[in-house]
C-alpha cells in the first residue's frame, strides 16, 4: 500500500487525475475502486492491489475531458472502449517506469485474465499494443514518429492526459 501514498496518488496530483479516498459499500469490478464522473474512487480497504489505481487513472487520462468527466462505474462494451483499454495498458506500463516501479506492480497475477506476464514482456520487446492510439490522441510517439522529431519514443510518454478529441470535425464556415 506505500506506493499508493507515496508514489501514485502524488503522481495523479501532478497530472491532473481527480481521485477521492473514501467507502466504497458496493461490489465493483475491482475490489476499492470504482469511477465516478471522471473521478477515480479509492477505498482503500477493499483496495487488493495498488497497482491497479495507474491502470484505471489509465482509462481517465487516455480520454478527451468531456468523455473523461461522463466515466462512472458501467462503461460499456464496444469498440472504443476496447480501444481506451489498449491504451490504458501501454500508459501504465509508461507510467510504472516514469515512476520507477516494477510494471508488475501493475501488471500482477491476479489481473488481466491471466495475461499480466504476457503484456508487460510484449511492451518490453517492443509490442506497440495502444501505442498507435496513444499517438493519435498526442500524448505520446512511436519510434518512427519520435525519430522524425527527433525526441523520445514510448515509453516517453509527450502527455499524461488527453486534452483534445482528435476525431471531432473542425467547424468550418
Amino acid at each position: 500500500m506505500d506506493y499508493l501514498f507515496t508514489t501514485f496518488l502524488p503522481f495523479l496530483e501532478a497530472i491532473g487525475i481527480d481521485y477521492s479516498l473514501e467507502t466504497i459499500n458496493e461490489d465493483t469490478f475491482l475490489p476499492g475502486l470504482k469511477l465516478r464522473s471522471g473521478t477515480l474512487v479509492i477505498d482503500t480497504e477493499k483496495l487488493l492491489y495498488p497497482g491497479d489505481v495507474l491502470h484505471e487513472a489509465g482509462h481517465l487520462a487516455c480520454v478527451p475531458p468531456e468523455v473523461r468527466e461522463s466515466l462512472s462505474d458501467t462503461i460499456e462494451n464496444n469498440d472504443a472502449n476496447a480501444a481506451v483499454e489498449m491504451m490504458a495498458l501501454a500508459w501504465s506500463y509508461a507510467a510504472a517506469l516514469h515512476l520507477g516501479i516494477d510494471p508488475y506492480i501493475v501488471f500482477h497475477e491476479h489481473g488481466y485474465k491471466g495475461g499480466a506476464k504476457g503484456i508487460v514482456e510484449g511492451y518490453q520487446n517492443g509490442n506497440i499494443m495502444g501505442i498507435p492510439m496513444l499517438q493519435i490522441y498526442g500524448l505520446c510517439y512511436d519510434y518512427n514518429m519520435a525519430t522524425q522529431l527527433n525526441t523520445l519514443p514510448f515509453p516517453y510518454m509527450q502527455k499524461w492526459v488527453c486534452e483534445f478529441n482528435p476525431f471531432e470535425k473542425p467547424n468550418i464556415i
